[in-house]
């Protein structure tokens, strides 16, 4: 079953420019689909795979005699995995330079991983990441009619919910969005799992996704003997979703250096496990200027690391599930969050600096309103909005006492 991806227009609209496309994404989040799908509306393309070792070999060693074999009397060439090649940036140029074929290539790593000497190529190449299923595009897996009427109605923006006073839809609606979007934080959004038909079946595609990882980026980027302290400090990172972190305390569950600590955070970065987010300031004897927040890619795969699919009424970490969900949500729309916090504790959840709206994530409708931390954000930033998103108590009013409130699922 192929589920069309947002991704995919945009990367039409520029299949005739003459610049090379990387899709880059977490593994297993859906790229060699795109790209195959894409491939099969093409003429004249060839597709190859860097996990072939003869593919990748003659590329290395004998790029003539890949041109010969793949790239000559071709309008199109597909490179899929293209992060084992060693030099890739540089041989990509040369071709790209002397024989003008329009290069499309996959990486399951960021740029500076799977594009090598990356300078070689600047302003010869677009990016665009490809992350597992957003909101929208689980429900056209799980539910076609309501994501037709999904994507007819909701909030197209963040900046949108700033003039919407009542949401198009109602309580029935909303509780069938509901109760789709607690299963899509439970499990996540990576296409295998949002597909496969049970929920045993999803544990063990995410297992297999986790090992994935582990066998292929581990060992071949960083060549770790001993992956178990890697494990560790990714399991303890997994409980901490939503904190300040604590680079001793990680040191210390892990058994690594602080130095070690950082490095392999800034590689699970790299490599789309986790990302962290750093502090919106303009006070720096009052407002946290430097520890960053981690939050995990794909909330089904940081639920497998600590082993909890329990619902969401049943576990101790709801609220820090929800944050990280909305992150993830944000991430997907290309929106650079921060957090806001005091060093006497207060905190916003997000703040978007380039639509001046912070955000306040809660489980309850209820709890949707002024609070000191909100107080004194307005105080010491009154050109920012504050929107509330909550999970349960739906009420399609999304004003109250100058309070803006939105379901989660609507982000």
């Amino acid at each position: 079953m192929y589920v069309e991806r947002n991704l995919e227009k945009k990367i039409i609209k520029y299949l005739n420019a003459p610049e090379i496309i990387a899709v880059l994404g977490p593994r297993q989040s859906g790229k060699t689909t795109l790209l195959s799908h894409i491939y099969s509306q093409c003429s004249k393309a060839t597709f190859i795979r860097f996990e072939d070792p003869f593919v990748l070999s003659l590329f290395e060693q004998n790029i003539e005699d890949f041109v010969n074999l793949y790239v000559k009397n071709k309008k199109f060439l597909f490179i899929d995995e293209f992060q084992y090649a060693k030099e890739g940036g540089k041989k990509l140029k040369y071709i790209y330079d002397k024989y003008r074929i329009k290069i499309l290539i996959s990486g399951s790593s960021s740029v500076e991983l799977t594009v090598k000497a990356l300078g070689n190529l600047v302003g010869r190449i677009f990016i665009f990441e490809l992350f597992p299923f957003d909101f929208k595009e689980f429900l056209k897996a799980k539910d076609k009619e309501l994501a037709e009427f999904y994507n007819k109605y909701i909030l197209k923006s963040l900046k949108k919910t700033l003039s919407t006073k009542v949401l198009k839809f109602g309580n029935n609606i909303a509780q069938k969005l509901v109760s789709y979007f607690e299963e899509y934080i439970i499990y996540g959004g990576y296409p295998r799992v949002v597909l496969a038909q049970d929920t045993q079946e999803k544990k063990e595609i995410l297992k297999g996704i986790y090992s994935t990882f582990f066998l292929r980026e581990v060992r071949d980027y960083l060549g770790l003997i001993e992956d178990y302290k890697l494990h560790s400090l990714i399991k303890v990172s997994a409980l901490g979703i939503g904190n300040l972190i604590d680079y001793n305390e990680l040191s210390k569950e892990s058994g690594y250096s602080f130095l070690s600590v950082k490095k392999y955070l800034n590689f699970l970065e790299k490599t789309y496990i986790i990302s962290l987010i750093t502090p919106f300031f303009k006070n720096r004897r009052k407002e946290i200027t430097k520890n960053p927040k981690l939050y995990f890619i794909d909330t089904g795969l940081r639920n497998y690391i600590v082993k909890d699919f329990r619902k969401l009424n049943e576990r101790p970490d709801t609220s820090f599930l929800l944050e990280n969900i909305i992150f993830t949500n944000l991430r997907k729309k290309d929106y650079k969050p921060h957090y806001w916090r005091t060093k006497t504790k207060k905190e916003i959840d997000f703040i978007i600096p380039q639509e001046k709206i912070a955000l306040e994530v809660k489980n309850n409708i209820e709890k949707c309103k002024e609070n000191p931390s909100t107080q004194r954000f307005k105080e010491d930033y009154p050109e920012y909005n504050i929107l509330f998103l909550y999970l349960k108590g739906f009420n399609k009013n999304t004003f109250l006492k100058n309070i803006k409130r939105f379901p989660l699922f609507v982000i």
